[in-house]
């Protein structure tokens, strides 16, 4: 089973991964160094992108080649999806800490909000992933089989 969908099962751990990432710096920059939320959020969302290239790369997608004109080609189609998932959750973020959402949960404050968008962000993420940044050829496809 794990073989047949290995990449949809990896794109979830490590799209859970990626949101620990988000959850344990946005929560270390309210909590403990006392950032805005919307700042906080800005921030977590930056160290999660870094963390997700290289993950979505190496072991969801298994994108083996560094050759350097196609690894700038993947960063810029990664960084500018992630933009626009990004622009989606800390505008999704504010949107539903405007409307109430905001609630503290187990310590972390805006945790409804939070989770509500993270859940949203990772199937964008994965959507934009699998059809713009790390499609594969067809040549790609033939030599798979």
């Amino acid at each position: 089973m794990y073989q047949k969908n290995k990449e949809i099962i990896n794109y979830i751990i490590f799209g859970v991964l990626t949101t620990a990432v988000n959850w344990v710096i946005y929560t270390i920059t309210t909590n403990i160094i006392g950032i805005d939320i919307n700042i906080a959020n800005i921030i977590a969302w930056f160290g999660a992108v870094l963390f997700a290239y290289v993950t979505n790369k190496l072991f969801v997608f298994e994108s083996k080649k560094w050759d350097v004109t196609l690894v700038m080609k993947e960063l810029s189609l990664f960084f500018g999806s992630r933009v626009l998932s990004g622009i989606v959750e800390i505008g999704g973020f504010s949107l539903l800490v405007f409307i109430g959402m905001d609630q503290t949960m187990f310590g972390i404050k805006g945790f409804v909000a939070k989770a509500f968008i993270s859940v949203f962000v990772i199937v964008l993420n994965y959507v934009f992933s699998k059809l713009l940044v790390f499609k594969k050829d067809k040549a790609d496809d033939s030599l798979s089989q």
